[in-house]
């Protein structure tokens, strides 16, 4: 059986990892428009570029300090993978929502 630790981790690694995306994916004039029907001024861009670029080498270094570097890389690997998914899906769906 698993403990709490390990599932605290994932989660965090995922959470992390869907964070950085959100904010990387927020950094796109494309992707403003489509959710906030505007450009956000270019130091809001540039402060969500950098926060999703931090969050995503924190989630780097949570996976590697938990889990060692053969696991840790693997599963951070696999937690940004869903992660981008997850925030693709969400891009998606607010495009066709919009389209209603």
């Amino acid at each position: 059986m698993m403990d709490q630790a390990w599932w605290g981790t994932h989660v965090v690694l995922l959470l992390t990892s869907w964070l950085g995306f959100l904010c990387l994916g927020f950094a796109m004039v494309r992707h403003q428009e489509d959710v906030f029907e505007r450009e956000m001024p270019i130091s809001v861009t540039r402060t969500l570029r950098s926060v999703g670029w931090l969050l995503l080498i924190v989630a780097a270094v949570v996976a590697v300090q938990q889990l060692g570097w053969g696991k840790g890389l693997a599963a951070y690997s696999g937690h940004t993978s869903v992660a981008a998914g997850l925030v693709l899906y969400f891009f998606v769906l607010i495009e066709r929502l919009k389209r209603r």
